[in-house]
């Protein structure tokens, strides 16, 4: 009979369980209240850690069971007096050698892209990732062997890593650090023969998994979207998470800028100064009638916006950006009327302000800008100026 039986409650066995199920119990309890995965939960933690340093230690355990948690806090004889520190005790569950050759608490991240169009992130989208990753081997539960069978590796005493020291000179040496060849760094090695057969002692496994990659609409490019805990499984390690990142594919008629979206127009130079209706397809496949009025007179590189018909605002779809168009003026060719055309239209258009030109005035016509031009003349200037120097001497051709 025990006298109480509290540390085994919070373990959730009973007080005739043996060393390896209070084991089990303890890894299952550590790993699910761990700090790191339950910042709340410290306390619970606590109470655990305290429980398998008593019921774990052969002597203690019996004080427990004769005296109770009074026995054990009072120091007696093999009691010891106090306890070890929670995380202490799960560094030395799980890595076996404390502190000195102590893990991270959580696994590495995994990132992948996935390519998406403006239309998924208008309208939203589900896609499906499948990927490997591995989890721990469910029939050694991450031990990598039968019961017994990873033992500490005496080359390296369990540190993983190597220290050599070499001589350079007198008084002079250098240490080396590197990683113990016979654990290959694990710290342990497993006994070939004990070794798990699904997993050959590696402690985890291959396993296809299928993600649901929920894109909500207004999400944007580069946002991220977070599994957690999703990643590869590691004994004594928390999972890391599988981080998935938009990566948007350009689109042929929109840009995205924030909330806005932007489209060009191309409208002739009559439509620009009467009027034109033009269609628009969005990206959820509505069509909007855009109309500039006649008399409403649209500049070259004027820029226009429909409100309310831009990206989907993330969290709050109902809501919606602009959708901004930028113009472009074609203006028609050289000579594309007559000269009693051009009188015409010069009657109708507002009349220009009267410019006055002095009778002195030197005549220049247009013509279109060569950036060579420039270059060329400069060429040609200092060809001339050279040319009509006092010391320079023309080559002539000899008569016959």
């Amino acid at each position: 009979m025990v006298k109480e039986t509290g540390f085994y409650d919070i373990l959730g066995v009973s007080p005739s369980s043996t060393p390896d199920e209070i084991k089990k119990a303890y890894r299952k309890l550590a790993l699910k209240y761990h700090p790191d995965k339950n910042p709340n939960e410290g306390e619970k933690f606590k109470a655990i850690s305290m429980a398998y340093e008593v019921l774990s230690d052969q002597k203690k355990r019996q004080i427990y069971d004769q005296g109770g948690e009074e026995a054990i806090k009072g120091g007696g004889s093999g009691g010891g007096g106090g306890f070890h520190s929670p995380m202490d005790i799960f560094d030395m569950f799980f890595h076996g050698g404390g502190r000195r050759h102590k893990q991270p608490s959580k696994g590495k991240d995994i990132v992948h892209k996935v390519k998406v169009t403006l239309e998924e992130l208008y309208n939203g989208a589900t896609r499906k990732l499948a990927l490997q990753k591995n989890i721990i081997c469910r029939s050694c539960e991450g031990r990598g062997g039968a019961e017994g069978a990873v033992i500490t590796c005496t080359r390296c005493d369990g540190s993983g890593m190597m220290i050599q020291v070499h001589r350079l000179a007198p008084g002079m040496v250098q240490q080396v650090q590197s990683r113990c060849s016979e654990c290959r760094g694990q710290g342990e090695i497993i006994n070939p023969k004990l070794r798990c057969k699904t997993c050959q002692g590696n402690k985890v496994v291959k396993e296809r998994k299928i993600l649901e990659v929920h894109v909500d609409k207004g999400m944007k490019d580069q946002q991220q979207i977070r599994f957690t805990a999703e990643g590869d499984q590691e004994p004594g390690l928390e999972p890391g998470d599988i981080i998935i990142v938009l990566d948007q594919k350009p689109h042929g008629t929109f840009q995205r800028h924030g909330n806005d979206l932007i489209m060009k127009m191309n409208i002739d130079l009559v439509e620009a100064l009467c009027g034109f209706v033009r269609p628009i397809e969005t990206l959820d496949q509505r069509v909007l009638k855009i109309t500039s009025h006649p008399g409403e007179v649209v500049k070259h590189e004027d820029v226009k916006c429909v409100l309310n018909e831009g990206m989907p605002i993330y969290r709050d779809p109902f809501s919606k950006g602009r959708l901004v168009i930028q113009m472009t003026v074609n203006f028609p060719k050289n000579n594309f009327v007559t000269e009693k055309q051009l009188n015409v239209i010069r009657s109708i258009l507002p009349k220009p302000d009267e410019v006055i030109v002095s009778d002195d005035a030197e005549e220049c016509d247009l013509v279109n800008f060569d950036p060579n031009t420039a270059k060329n003349s400069r060429h040609r200037q200092a060809y001339e100026e050279d040319d009509d120097h006092p010391g320079h001497q023309r080559v002539q051709c000899a008569s016959q």
